[in-house]
């Protein structure tokens, strides 16, 4: 069985990248070799990426263009994709159907590796309520980043309990706190 792992990086004051290119900016700022090592090591343990449409959109606009050892392997992994709106992706992407959570079921279901999904958005509403993550990681900058996309917004997050299980301090003074849901 395969876990869905959740990954976003955010801000002191709560708000997440998603479009947010000031945020970006300053993320980008605090890229150091442990974030490269980080970054790299959470890429070897899935064995695909589960994203919204907005984050998958702004992948498919970045990421082919790039080069290296990560951008092969992101570019290579199969994407799975929620979307309303999109009625075809070009590549490697599949989309989910009227009813992701369902698809996303059958997947875990599957034997192989882990699925990750980077960032939050409203596209997690439906994966907390339905009890899909096994596991979030959140990745604190050291930056405010003022106004934006705040973590949960949107989402119901009322049954939602959440337990610490590991944490890492970062060369840049980031910190990384691993969730699992209770």
């Amino acid at each position: 069985m395969r876990n869905i792992i959740v990954e976003a990086e955010v801000s002191l004051d709560g708000i997440t990248g998603e479009d947010n290119r000031e945020f970006w900016a300053q993320v980008f700022k605090y890229h150091s070799d442990d974030v490269t090592d980080y970054l790299n090591r959470l890429l070897e343990a899935p064995e695909a990426l589960l994203m919204g449409r907005i984050t998958y959109q702004g992948f498919a606009e970045i990421w082919p263009s790039r080069q290296g050892p990560m951008a092969d392997i992101i570019n290579a992994m199969p994407k799975y994709v929620a979307s309303r709106s999109l009625t075809q992706t070009p590549r490697n992407a599949t989309l989910l159907g009227p009813d992701p959570s369902s698809a996303i079921a059958r997947l875990k279901d599957q034997p192989g590796k882990d699925l990750i999904k980077y960032g939050t958005s409203r596209f997690d509403d439906t994966l907390v309520r339905d009890h899909l993550i096994d596991e979030f990681r959140f990745w604190i900058m050291p930056v405010v980043a003022g106004p934006g996309r705040r973590l949960f917004e949107d989402v119901d997050t009322s049954s939602l309990d959440l337990r610490l299980t590991d944490q890492r301090r970062l060369e840049n003074g980031s910190v990384i706190l691993t969730y699992t849901p209770s």
